[in-house]
C-alpha cells in the first residue's frame, strides 16, 4: 500500500496541473536561498572593518576577502536548511496538490479545502517538526553514534507520516476522525514518513519532496479508506 501510494505520486508530479506547483516550490526555494546569500554577501562588507597590511603581502581588504569567501556558506546552508525552506514554501502548495491528485484518480471523493489560517499553521508546524527533529538528532549523535541516523529517520518518518497524513485527512474528517484514522495505521503511516525523510536528505530531490509527500499522502489516505469501506467522503463542518 506504501509502494502503491508513493508510485502513483512520482507519476503525478510529472502531470501538467502539479508539475506548475512543483516548479513554482523549486524556484520560491531557490530564490530564497539566492536571496540570503547575497544578504550575507552585502552584510559582511557594510560591517566589517577596513584593509589592513601584512608585510611582503600589502594591504588585504578584509570586506571583501570575507563577503567573497561566504559563498562557501551556500551549499552548508543548502544541506541545513533545504528540507525546512522546502516544507514551508510547498507547504503552501500541499492543499491544491492534494486537490489536483484528487480530482485526477478520486473525482467523486474530493475533500473540501482548508482555509487558509488552518494551511498555514499546518505547514508551520511541519517546518517546525523537521527542524525540531534535526536539532534533537544533532543534539544526541555523540551518546548514540552509528545508531543516531536510526533515531532521525523514525523521528521524521513519525513526525511528517503524523503531519501528512492529518493535511490529507482533514480535507475529508473532523481532526479527532483524521487521528483516529492515523493511529489505526500508524504503522504504514511511519513507513511512508520515514521514505519521505530519506528524500529529504537527497541534495535537490529534497526540494520536491514536500510536494511528494503530499501526493503520497493523499494516495494513502483513498488507500486506507477504500480498504475499510470508508471510500464516500465524509463532510467537515
Amino acid at each position: 500500500m506504501v509502494a502503491k501510494a508513493l508510485f502513483r505520486a512520482w507519476s503525478d508530479l510529472l502531470r501538467p496541473r502539479i508539475l506548475s506547483l512543483v516548479l513554482a516550490g523549486i524556484g520560491l526555494t531557490i530564490l530564497l536561498f539566492v536571496a540570503l546569500q547575497a544578504g550575507a554577501f552585502w552584510l559582511i562588507r557594510l560591517f566589517t572593518p577596513g584593509s589592513f597590511t601584512l608585510p611582503w603581502i600589502g594591504a588585504i581588504d578584509i570586506g571583501n576577502a570575507l563577503s567573497w569567501s561566504s559563498l562557501a556558506l551556500f551549499p552548508l546552508m543548502g544541506f541545513f536548511l533545504m528540507a525546512p525552506v522546502a516544507a514551508g514554501f510547498c507547504g503552501l502548495f500541499a492543499e491544491r496538490v492534494s486537490e489536483a491528485v484528487e480530482r485526477i484518480h478520486y473525482p467523486s471523493a474530493t475533500g473540501q479545502p482548508m482555509d487558509f489560517l488552518d494551511g498555514l499553521l499546518e505547514t508551520m508546524v511541519l517546518m517546525a517538526a523537521i527542524i525540531g527533529v534535526a536539532i534533537l538528532s544533532l543534539a544526541l549523535t555523540p551518546f548514540l553514534g552509528p545508531l543516531a541516523p536510526i533515531l532521525f529517520y523514525g523521528l521524521n518518518g513519525w513526525s511528517l507520516g503524523r503531519e501528512f497524513f492529518q493535511m490529507a485527512a482533514r480535507r475529508h474528517l473532523h481532526g479527532l476522525q483524521a487521528t483516529a484514522l492515523r493511529k489505526e495505521n500508524s504503522g504504514k503511516i511511519t513507513v511512508a514518513g520515514a521514505l519521505i525523510a530519506v528524500l529529504l536528505t537527497v541534495p535537490v530531490v529534497n526540494i520536491i519532496g514536500p510536494l511528494l509527500a503530499a501526493a503520497a499522502f493523499t494516495h494513502l489516505f483513498h488507500l486506507i479508506r477504500g480498504r475499510t469501506g470508508q471510500s464516500s467522503p465524509v463532510p467537515r463542518g
